[in-house]
C-alpha cells in the first residue's frame, strides 16, 4: 500500500469537494461566522488572514469591511474555487496563497487579523499552528478562531472523534475547550471572549460533502445506534443520522 501523508489525504479529501463547501450552509452562515465580522468592523485599513480558508466564507465576508484578506489553504482546488468566487463577487482585494498552517510564508507581524474557522481539527500540531498565527499577528491584533470541540466526558469524546475520522480520514483531532484556551496561551496570545453553540448536521449532506464511502457510512450509521442513551442525547442523534455539535468560538489578543 502506498504511503499517505496527513497533506495528501486533505487535498485528496478536500480537493475533489471543493465546490460543496462553498455552497455549504453550515459553513455559509453562523453567528460565529458573524462575530468574525462584527470585529473587524470600521477597520478599513485592516490585513486580514484566513488561516484555513476552506470555501472562503470569512474571506467574502470581511472583505467589505477591510483594507485586504489572504486566503490561505493547503488545497490548491479549494484556493481555486475561493478565487473564481472572489471575482464574480467583486472582490479584488482577496488573495490566495498555498501552504501548511504550521509554516506561514508571512513575515512577523504581517497581519492585524487571523481568524481561522472550521480548519484547527486538521492540522498536524495545533501549538504550532497557533504559535505561527501568533508570529504574523501585530502587537494589540485580534486572533479568533471556531471550530468543533468536543465535551469534558471521555465517552462523548470518543464517540464525536472516532464519527469524525470514519467520514474523513484526514481529520486529525477536535480538541475541548480548556484545552484551545490552554493552547492559545501558550502560544502567547491573551485568550479572551469565547462562546459555544450547537450545530445540527444533516447525515446526508454530511457525508457527500466528504465523499465517504458507503462503507463508512455504514460504519457510522452503526455506532449511532449502538451508543448509550448518554450520547444519543448530548448529540440529538435523529433516526436518520444527523446529530448536533458544540462549536466554540473564541477571540484572543497578542500583547
Amino acid at each position: 500500500m502506498a504511503e499517505k501523508t496527513l497533506e495528501a489525504l486533505v487535498n485528496t479529501q478536500f480537493g475533489a469537494q471543493a465546490g460543496a463547501y462553498l455552497t455549504s450552509p453550515v459553513h455559509a452562515q453562523g453567528p460565529d461566522l458573524e462575530a468574525l465580522v462584527a470585529q473587524v468592523a470600521g477597520k478599513s485599513e485592516a490585513r486580514v488572514l484566513d488561516l484555513g480558508c476552506g470555501g472562503g466564507h470569512v474571506s467574502f465576508a470581511v472583505a467589505k469591511q477591510v483594507r485586504e484578506v489572504v486566503a490561505y489553504d493547503l488545497s490548491s482546488d479549494m484556493l481555486a474555487v475561493v478565487a473564481q468566487a472572489a471575482r464574480e463577487r467583486g472582490l479584488g482585494n482577496i488573495s490566495t496563497q498555498q501552504g501548511v498552517a504550521e509554516k506561514l510564508p508571512f513575515a512577523e507581524a504581517s497581519f492585524d487579523y487571523v481568524f481561522s474557522r472550521y480548519s484547527a481539527h486538521h492540522w498536524r500540531d495545533l501549538d504550532l499552528g497557533l504559535r505561527e498565527a501568533a508570529r504574523v499577528l501585530k502587537p494589540g491584533g485580534i486572533a479568533g478562531f471556531v471550530d468543533t470541540v468536543v465535551p469534558a466526558r471521555p465517552l462523548l469524546d470518543t464517540f464525536l472523534q472516532t464519527v469524525e475520522l470514519l467520514r474523513d480520514p484526514s481529520h486529525v483531532r477536535d480538541y475541548s475547550r480548556a484545552e484551545w484556551l490552554a493552547m492559545i496561551g501558550r502560544a502567547g496570545l491573551n485568550p479572551g471572549r469565547a462562546s459555544e453553540h450547537r450545530v445540527r448536521l444533516e447525515m446526508r449532506s454530511w457525508l457527500e460533502r466528504m465523499r465517504t464511502s458507503p462503507a463508512q457510512a455504514e460504519a457510522i450509521r452503526a455506532l449511532e445506534s449502538a451508543m448509550s442513551a448518554d450520547v444519543t442525547r448530548h448529540f440529538a442523534i435523529e433516526t436518520d443520522g444527523s446529530f448536533t455539535i458544540d462549536v466554540l468560538t473564541v477571540f484572543a489578543t497578542k500583547p
